[in-house]
Parts: C-alpha cells; structure tokens; sequence
C-alpha cells in the first residue's frame, strides 16, 4: 500500500496544478474583476473623490486638478483607462495605483506562477475586500462549516444505511414501499422552500417559536455552563440541519439498499446460509463487508459537497457565518485571494478525502489490493 499511496500523492501535483491553471485562466481574464470594482465604488462620488481614494492605495496623487502629462502620455492613459469600464475621467495615476494594489500591474504568466509559489509555502495572501488574511478568514468560518457538514453527513450516514439495509432485506414489502415514497417525496422537496417553511412554523411568531432563527449560539453564551453551551449549540442546529438533511436520504439509502440486494443473490451468502449459519450473521458477516463499499466509496465526496457547497443557502437564510457564505461573497466581488485560496485548499482536502477513501477499501475488505494497480 505504501507504493500505491505515494503514487497517488505524487497525482495530486498535476491534478491541483491542472485545477488551478483551468480556474486562473477563466476568472482572471473574466470582466469586472477588482480593479472594476473599485472603480465602480467611486460611481456617483464627486470632488476630491481621487484624493480620497489615492490613500487607501498607498499614494498620493497631487491635486485633483493636476496636469497628468504631455499629449503622448495622456493619450496612453487614455488607452489605459479604456481597459476598464466606468474608468473615463479619473486620473490614470489612480488606475495604476489600483493596478499595483491588486497585483494586475504584472503579465498573467507572473501572476499564476507568484500565487502558486507562494501557495505552495500555504501564503494564501489577504482579501481585496475584508483587510484580512485567507487563512484567518477561513479558520474564522471553518468551525461553522463543519458543524453543518459533520453533523449532516453523520445524520445522512447513521439513518440512511440502516434503512437501506431494512429495506434490502424487507424488499417488496409494505415496508420498503413506504419508506421509498417517504424518502423520494423528501427528495424531491426544494431546499429552499423546506427551509422557509421550517422557519415559519418553529422559528417566527406566527405558530411554535420553538427554535432560534439566527446563529449557532445564543448572546449569553459566555455565561452558560459547560452542559448549557452544549444544549445551546445544538438548539440552534436543529432547524439548518434539517433543511439539509431532508433530501439527502434517498441517494443513499438506495443505494445501499440496491448493493446489499446485489450481494444477497450471490453463490457465498446461498452457501453460507446453507451451512446453517443465521440470518444476521451472514448479513453482517459476509454481505455487509463486500456491499458497503460501493457506499464508502461516495463518503469522501458527500461529506466535502456538504461541508463546502451544500449549505450556502442555509448559511445566507439562518445568517450563519460560514465558507460557504464566503466563497459567495467573494465570487460577488471579485476577491481573489480568498476565491483561489480556498480553492486551493478545498482541491487539496477533496484530493486527499478521496485517496483515504480508497486507502479503507482495503481497511474493510483486506482482499483487494491497490500495489497490482497500475495507477
């Protein structure tokens, strides 16, 4: 395994490096990067607006009126401005100022092969916009995130390959039938409006004002004891972590389900219960082993989808503080430090997640073995 393991580190280098160029390339050259955003902050600003903005770049850039050069160099500003909508009529200098500050007064080649050297020592930089650094940000938002990831994908897990085991060895039943229309049905709600309405009935004033609608703790939160602070945290889990778990049963327990159903057909379960062997045990015993990993296979996966992407919309509707509010926000404004550092570091985890994911197939079932692989 230690072969196969070290191949697979050595894979991620391109795979990340391949990411990054792909992403770079694409939100780099896209229109209303930092630079436009700047300048469309000053929309609507008049007077010594150039002055104003001159100091929080790092220059001053003489008096509003000033003479910004000859004809020749006037008519480069001009083309420099022109790069940029909404530029007309402020001083080049400011333009070149914010140029240096965001880093797009060096060729795109410099530009990536900076970011990825300085990426490489995990010096993600600081955001255009928040005037703090990316790793700070992100460990700021992290334990938000992975409340709502852990908790999900744990609940998801712990019900759903139960049930897909029930329901393998229940199937055709009245059982089976009803826990699938149940678990499709939850499928098929929309997130958003199971949220609104989880929030309507348990959280605003209208019906049960049961659960608090904002945050992952209460304002005296300092002030509770140890077992309170534990109450707390989960009180305000209750409802984001039911509007991201409602859909998420039904993948996984069919599937479960479907690949226990596989296995339970097969020769070795016919003749291990033939030699008498008890229906537990050759569930658990035999079938259990060789079925859940297919499932196991998609952990790293769900876990990371969650953690990362999934509760966007819970983040924004319960106003919690998270990556995946960040990340959106970033992507708003363009701020790119914090969009290609956490994508660095989110590839990166994903890569690592999917190569420990493989390394368990052998953890459950010793059998297979990755070193006659050809990676």
């Amino acid at each position: 395994m230690l072969a196969y393991t070290i191949r697979r580190l050595l894979l991620m280098i391109p795979t990340l490096l391949g990411i990054m160029i792909i992403n770079f390339l694409f939100i780099q050259t896209a229109p209303g990067g930092p630079v436009e955003q700047a300048i469309a902050g000053m929309s609507g600003i008049a007077g010594s607006v150039t002055e104003r903005i001159s100091g929080s770049v790092g220059g001053d850039l003489g008096g509003a009126g000033g003479d910004v050069g000859d004809a020749g160099g006037a008519s480069d500003a001009g083309a420099a401005n022109s790069r940029y909508q909404g530029a007309e009529g402020l001083d080049p200098r400011l333009i070149e100022k914010l140029e240096q500050k965001y880093g797009f007064d060096k060729p795109l080649f410099e530009r990536f092969i900076t970011m990825i050297g300085n990426y490489l020592r995990f010096d993600f930089g600081d955001s255009f916009f928040k005037g703090q650094s990316v790793t700070a940000l992100v460990i700021d938002k992290l334990p938000v995130s992975i409340s709502l990831g852990l908790w999900s994908t744990l609940i998801i897990y712990l019900v759903s390959i139960p049930l897909g085991i029930r329901k393998a060895v229940k199937d055709g039943s009245q059982f089976d039938l009803w826990t699938s229309t149940v678990v499709i049905v939850g499928n098929a709600i929309p997130g958003l409006l199971f949220t609104i309405v989880l929030i309507i009935f348990f959280a605003g004033s209208e019906y049960f004002k049961w659960f608090p609608l904002r945050g992952l703790t209460s304002n005296n939160w300092e002030e509770l004891s140890l077992w309170g602070k534990i109450v707390d945290y989960f009180w305000h889990l209750v409802l984001p972590i039911t509007s991201m778990v409602i859909g998420g049963f039904a993948g996984l327990t069919l599937l479960t389900k479907n690949s226990f159903l596989n296995e339970i057909n097969k020769q070795y379960v016919m003749t291990a219960r033939a030699k008498g062997l008890t229906e537990r045990r050759v569930l658990y015993s035999h079938v259990f082993r060789n079925a859940m990993l297919i499932v196991i296979a998609g952990f790293p996966g769900a876990f990371v989808s969650i953690l990362f992407t999934g509760s966007l919309i819970t983040e924004v509707i319960f106003s919690l503080d998270g990556l995946g509010l960040l990340g959106y926000e970033a992507a708003l404004r363009r701020d790119f430090p914090v969009m290609f550092g956490t994508l660095y570091f989110f590839t990166l985890l994903g890569l690592v997640m999917q190569l420990i994911s493989d390394l368990s197939y052998s953890w459950i079932d010793p059998r297979i073995d990755f070193e006659a692989r050809q990676v």
